[in-house]
C-alpha cells in the first residue's frame, strides 16, 4: 500500500488542446477505463494485469483513489489519451517516489504527450520536496528505455521481474531532482 505523496491537482492545457488533469473522484471512471485499455494494449508493461483490473469493484477503485498513486490523465479534446502516476511505497524514503502507470494511446505515441505527462509528475514531485524519482522499465521495451533516457533517467543496474511473469525482466532507473551546485 502506498501513500498519495503529492498534491498537484488542477488542469494544464497546452496550445494544441492537450490537457493534463489530476484524477479525482469525478474522473475515476475514466481513469478505470484508461487503465484497462492500457493493460489490454501493453500487458507486459505493468505490474498488474487486465484480469486484476477488470474484476475490481467500484469500492476497490475508490480505495485506490484514496490510497494509491497521485495520478494524471492526458486528454485530447474529450478523449483520454494517456496516464501517469507517482507512488511512494511503505519502505521508500521520504525524499524518493516512483513513477508508475505510464501509458499513452497509440494515436498520440510519438507526440509530446508522454513527455508532458512525465513533466507534470516531475513538477508535482519537486513541489513535494522529492529528491529522486525512480521507475522500473522492462528490458524488452526499447521505446520506453529511449524515452526515459531522453527524460534524464539513468539505469541503476538493479533488476527484477514482473510478479506475474518472471520472464519479463526490468531495470530500475533513477532521475536525481536535487538542485545542481
Amino acid at each position: 500500500m502506498g501513500t498519495n505523496a503529492t498534491g498537484g491537482t488542477g488542469t494544464r492545457t497546452g496550445a494544441d488542446g492537450i490537457r493534463i488533469e489530476a484524477v479525482t473522484a469525478e474522473l475515476l471512471p475514466t481513469y478505470r477505463d484508461v487503465r484497462i485499455a492500457a493493460l489490454i494494449d501493453s500487458p507486459r508493461a505493468f505490474w498488474s494485469t487486465y484480469q486484476q483490473a477488470s474484476t475490481r469493484t467500484d469500492d476497490a477503485w475508490a480505495d485506490w483513489l484514496a490510497d494509491g498513486p497521485q495520478t494524471w490523465l492526458a486528454f485530447a479534446g474529450d478523449s483520454p489519451v494517456g496516464t501517469v502516476g507517482l507512488w511512494r511505497g511503505e519502505d521508500q524514503a521520504a525524499d524518493e517516489i516512483t513513477l508508475v502507470g505510464m501509458w499513452v494511446a497509440t494515436v498520440v505515441r510519438g507526440s509530446d504527450v508522454a513527455e508532458r505527462l512525465v513533466r507534470r509528475a516531475l513538477e508535482a514531485a519537486v513541489d513535494a520536496g522529492v529528491r529522486r524519482v525512480v521507475l522500473e522499465v522492462a528490458h524488452e521495451n526499447a521505446r520506453a528505455w529511449a524515452f526515459y533516457s531522453r527524460m534524464g533517467f539513468r539505469p541503476t543496474g538493479k533488476t527484477g521481474s514482473m510478479p506475474w511473469d518472471p520472464a519479463v525482466t526490468e531495470e530500475l532507473m533513477v532521475l536525481d531532482l536535487s538542485p545542481r551546485s
